[in-house]
C-alpha cells in the first residue's frame, strides 16, 4: 500500500514541477530579483592573438625510393655433413608366448523326463466337416 502513495506523491511532484505556469512564474520571479546592470560598463574584449603559421601538409602520398631490381636472395648457410657410423640396434628378443588352452568339452547332463498330465475325462472327438 505504502508503494503506490509514493508513487502516486511522485506524479503529482513530475507533473508540477514539468507544468508550464510555475515555469513561467519562476521567470517572471527571477526578473523580477535581477537588478539593472549600469549601461556605461565596458564590454569584456578578447585579446587578439597572433595566428601560428604552421606549414600545412600536402595532399597526396608520400613517395618511396624505388628498390633496385632484383633484390638478392638470401642464401641458407651449409653446414658440413658429418660422417659418423651408424650404431647397432641390438634385435630384440621376444618372451616365448603361451600356449592357449583349448576349452574342455561341455559335459551332457542328462535332460529330465516330465511325464505328460493325462486329462480326467477323455475329451469328445472334433466334428469332420
Amino acid at each position: 500500500m505504502a508503494h503506490q502513495s509514493l508513487y502516486l506523491l511522485f506524479l503529482v511532484v513530475l507533473s508540477s514541477i514539468s507544468s508550464h505556469v510555475i515555469q513561467v512564474e519562476a521567470r517572471h520571479l527571477l526578473d523580477a530579483t535581477l537588478p539593472d546592470l549600469p549601461i556605461g560598463l565596458p564590454k569584456p574584449e578578447l585579446p587578439t592573438l597572433p595566428m601560428p603559421n604552421l606549414p600545412l601538409p600536402q595532399p597526396g602520398l608520400p613517395t618511396l625510393p624505388m628498390p633496385n631490381l632484383p633484390l638478392p636472395q638470401p642464401g641458407l648457410p651449409t653446414l658440413p655433413m658429418p660422417n659418423l657410423p651408424l650404431p647397432q640396434l641390438p634385435n630384440p628378443q621376444l618372451p616365448p608366448l603361451p600356449k592357449p588352452e583349448l576349452p574342455l568339452p561341455m559335459p551332457e547332463l542328462p535332460k529330465p523326463q516330465l511325464p505328460l498330465p493325462q486329462l480326467p475325462i477323455p475329451l469328445p472327438p472334433l466334428p469332420s466337416p
